[in-house]
């Protein structure tokens, strides 16, 4: 069975995200959604309830499974016995970031993949950072990320 691992923070998980995740289900016998600790990044949302947001919305697909992770990415993916990491590039800006972060898992797991896959494109301008800051002065992010984390977010931001 190959299985892949699609790391992020999914602080929260948006629609390009979802994207990703789908068709990566066509690609692979498992998908195993992990959501990082990322406490250095000061999420807006807890671990468990970005677990719990991100498992309500993949629960349609039944070869992804969603856990919380807070080790080193190339020590879960041994741990989950997967095929690599899958990555998202949303822009070419994005690309150097990757890069060396894949290379530096390379070294770490030689016998890890990582794997690139670019949202569509009418979803490529999408960034949890940025529905965050529009969610927080009120704006409405109903095209960017599913009703459920929508819901979470006027929820958080006592809207």
């Amino acid at each position: 069975m190959k299985k892949v691992v699609y790391p992020g923070t999914f602080d929260p998980i948006t629609n390009g995200h979802m994207d990703l995740v789908e068709r990566a289900c066509r690609l692979f016998d498992h998908v195993i959604v992990a959501v990082a600790a990322s406490t250095r990044k000061n999420p807006l949302f807890t671990l468990d309830e970005r677990v719990e947001l991100s498992q309500r919305v993949l629960k349609h697909l039944p070869n992804v499974e969603v856990i919380g992770f807070d080790i080193l990415l190339a020590d879960l993916v041994r741990q989950v016995d997967a095929y690599g990491v899958l990555r998202g590039l949303r822009a070419v800006s994005d690309f150097e970031y990757e890069f060396q972060l894949a290379n530096m898992n390379r070294q770490l797991a030689p016998n890890m993949e990582s794997l690139f896959l670019t949202p569509a494109e009418h979803l490529s301008y999408i960034s949890s950072s940025l529905v965050r800051e529009i969610a927080s002065l009120g704006g409405d992010v109903t095209n960017f990320v599913p009703a459920q984390v929508r819901q979470a977010l006027q929820e958080k931001f006592n809207r």
